[in-house]
């Protein structure tokens, strides 16, 4: 296909899509055919704009020109905006922050090599809070024609993918056709449930032009996140423990952040105090009474105080690392532990646990629903 063909027909795709106000909608309304002749890099942004991702931060270079003129077709046609930045650490901060604050989907664009590990070293901002990022890195070619510049000057295989598989979850587009599956399992990490986190995808500058003839638009479709329900547990049980207790701390890490109003319906029904981590800053009012900051090796005087004499921990979204719970010498005094938590792992960190495993929110209404059902005493301010 010449180039200038090419470019005419992305126009004309990128405008249709615009027009029906999306991928899906376009085809149904016979302004894209459902089998196209395209590229792996246009397929790739197809995909991705399926899956919500609207946003891109780049630093182009010679490893990823073919992404950067398919964006630039799009962005004129209104689909996405493109961000030319100077540094890739910057573009993975700008990515991880629009996600954290404003829950919108971003992709970092890198060329080549040096510019990925840069976004690499970054990643590790999403990678440890939690939040879902596309990452689209430039890589050697999958002819292995010999060395370049950029490339770990190594005689192996997919060096820049096992690197990245270190940090997170990484797919090669060694093949174009696996572009469904990439984007499947990308989908996987960037919106999972209880435990997002970036997703790299290295893209061989050989493959990133390759086209895909007769291409099943079809195969892009999004399969939107799942949603978890409460936990089956015994909630009487939980609750007889909240009663009985003397002092209570609920500890809330990033996975609580989204709790809502059941966090303070909690605290006043246990009557005891909130302990959070630095990333779930902002869980309940700072002016709350029951809030006493942080806790652990970064904590205030008044959380780790808290954290000192509690002798039960209702553990709330958190991996209890250890500048949240001083690796597990936080709490001395704690007998038991209600552990609420989405990942089955992290529910099981303490000895003496009650798991809770399900959505925070959801179960968290359920726990308070059980504490006011329950005929034990009166709540006490401890």
């Amino acid at each position: 296909m010449h180039p200038l063909d090419l470019s005419q027909q992305r126009q004309n795709r990128a405008r249709g899509i615009a027009e029906a106000g999306g991928l899906k909608a376009a085809r149904e309304a016979g302004l894209i055919p459902r089998k196209v002749d395209l590229t792996l890099s246009e397929g790739l942004i197809l995909g991705l704009l399926e899956q919500g991702v609207r946003t891109f931060y780049t630093v182009f270079g010679h490893g990823s020109t073919e992404i950067g003129e398919v964006l630039r077709i799009y962005q004129a046609a209104g689909l996405v905006r493109v961000f030319g930045l100077r540094s890739e650490i910057e573009a993975s901060h700008a990515a991880a922050a629009l996600r954290w604050v404003r829950g919108e989907k971003a992709a970092v664009v890198t060329s080549i090599g040096p510019g990925a590990m840069q976004a690499l070293a970054a990643s590790l901002v999403p990678a440890s809070d939690g939040i879902g990022v596309w990452y689209l890195f430039g890589d050697e070619t999958s002819e292995e024609e010999g060395y370049n510049m950029q490339q770990i000057p190594r005689h192996q295989q997919a060096g820049f993918l096992k690197l990245a598989s270190v940090m997170g979850a990484a797919y090669s587009l060694h093949t174009p056709l696996a572009l469904p599956a990439a984007l499947r399992a990308g989908n996987a990490v960037v919106d999972h449930p209880c435990r997002p986190g970036p997703f790299f995808l290295l893209l061989p500058m050989n493959t990133q032009a390759s086209l895909m003839r007769d291409f099943n638009l079809d195969e892009l479709d999004w399969i939107p996140p799942v949603k978890m329900g409460s936990a089956e547990a015994d909630y009487a049980a939980a609750a007889q423990l909240i009663r009985s207790a003397g002092r209570v701390l609920v500890k809330a890490g990033g996975g609580a952040t989204r709790a809502g109003s059941e966090l303070e319906r909690l605290v006043a029904l246990s009557g005891g105090v909130l302990v959070h981590t630095p990333i779930a800053t902002g869980c309940i009012p700072y002016t709350h009474p029951a809030n006493m900051g942080v806790g652990g090796s970064k904590g205030s005087l008044c959380g780790n105080y808290a954290m000192e004499n509690a002798d039960l921990l209702i553990a709330m979204g958190t991996r209890a690392v250890c500048q949240s719970d001083s690796s597990r010498t936080g709490y001395p005094k704690v007998k038991h532990v209600i552990n609420i938590n989405a990942d089955v792992e992290d529910a099981f960190h303490y000895n003496h646990t009650l798991p809770l495993v399900g959505d925070i929110q959801s179960t968290l209404a359920r726990l308070n629903d059980a504490l006011e059902r329950s005929a034990s005493s009166p709540n006490k301010v401890k």
